[in-house]
């Protein structure tokens, strides 16, 4: 192979190694912006669901309360009217940051698969680099023991 051949191979060589790290990188950068975007939802729906619990605890308090008084009584239910639109208000959160959860799950799955399938071909590409650097690395020791060898020859038959 000529000189300028092998030059021209190595720096194509080159270019799809670093397209191939760009593409790897752009993917995990993905992979780890979905995996905080989970992370986010789940401590969203964790807050959520534990207001939720403390509005329940809140409602039995009050009812407690409204038991002791007469005026109590009175005013529990326009107090239990406003504490059911908050109680909807974040049931309805909690369906929809599961429903953006599951979304998110499924892009971080594909991600995941699409960064194995990357990191398996990067393997497979090292891999035939260095099979070919040891090809090169043997075909040089072949042609320096064949120019030895004519040397050698030559000597003799001068």
């Amino acid at each position: 192979m000529w000189n300028w051949e092998k030059m021209h191979d190595e720096r194509e060589e080159q270019g799809s190694v670093k397209r191939s790290e760009a593409l790897m990188r752009a993917k995990r950068f993905r992979f780890d912006d979905l995996t905080r975007r989970l992370s986010t939802l789940d401590a969203m729906r964790a807050d959520s669901e534990r207001k939720l619990a403390d509005l329940e605890e809140s409602v039995a308090r009050e009812r407690q309360r409204a038991n002791d008084s007469d005026i109590g009584r009175l005013a529990f239910p326009s107090f239990l009217r406003s504490i059911e639109s908050r109680r909807e208000n974040l049931k309805s959160t909690l369906k929809e940051l599961e429903r953006e959860r599951e979304s998110v799950q499924a892009a971080l799955d594909l991600a995941s698969q699409e960064l194995k399938v990357l990191e398996l071909a990067a393997e497979q590409q090292q891999k035939r680099l260095e099979e070919l650097e040891a090809r090169r690395a043997e075909a040089r020791l072949e042609e320096m023991a064949i120019v030895r060898h004519l040397r050698k020859h030559a000597l003799r038959s001068a």
